[in-house]
């Protein structure tokens, strides 16, 4: 049994469906946090960020296409298997954070980060689950020059990222996270706090 091209192209445009409506429900909750007093942080990064998502989807696309990638077997049902469990942790952190998840870096003075949900686990979930999809999606159908390329340009962008989202959370968040690793998930869960949540 293999995932055929036409199966694998499908499953790339259901992923940039997904992105227009995380970009939809992004901008409704910005819209709303700022309104409350909230201020956006590196819009230029978050620019570049969206453009690097766009040519991803289209490169995995194109590679597939070009190269006449086949069907890799067992890797690309890991691959698949892993990119089901990256959606399932992105969809976890959006119904953690609720109206105030957001692909933009939103700070809302005065609000303390939620400990609670996968944020228990790791800093940054929502992150490990880029990370865990950019690599695996384009594996679906053997795409592994995408797969290299891109996850090399995704840490990047996410150190950069880190770096400046962290930065702009300020004290309260370098206390809420004392000790919860940023990417690697913990194996014991830290005890829930923290009634507002952060950005992911």
């Amino acid at each position: 049994m293999v995932i055929s091209l036409r199966v694998y192209l499908a499953i790339l445009a259901a992923l940039a469906a997904e992105r227009v409506f995380e970009l939809a429900l992004s901008g409704r909750n910005a819209r709303c946090a700022i309104a409350m007093g909230a201020v956006e942080v590196a819009k230029a990064q978050y620019a570049n960020m969206a453009a690097f998502h766009a040519l991803f989807i289209v490169s995995a696309a194109g590679e597939a296409i070009l190269l006449k990638r086949p069907f890799p077997g067992t890797l690309g049902w890991a691959a698949l298997g892993g990119a089901i469990l990256a959606q399932v942790m992105r969809y976890w952190c959006v119904a953690t954070l609720g109206p105030r998840w957001n692909t933009r870096i939103i700070v809302m003075p005065g609000a303390a980060p939620v400990t609670s949900g996968p944020y228990r686990f790791m800093r940054h979930p929502n992150y490990f689950a880029v990370i865990v999809e950019i690599a695996c999606v384009p594996l679906i159908h053997g795409c592994w020059l995408v797969a290299t390329v891109f996850s090399a340009g995704n840490a990047a962008l996410l150190a950069a990222r880190i770096r400046t989202e962290e930065a702009a959370m300020g004290t309260p968040y370098v206390v809420a996270f004392s000790g919860t690793p940023r990417l690697i998930p913990r194996l014991i869960a830290r005890t829930p706090g923290g009634p507002f949540p952060h950005r992911c």
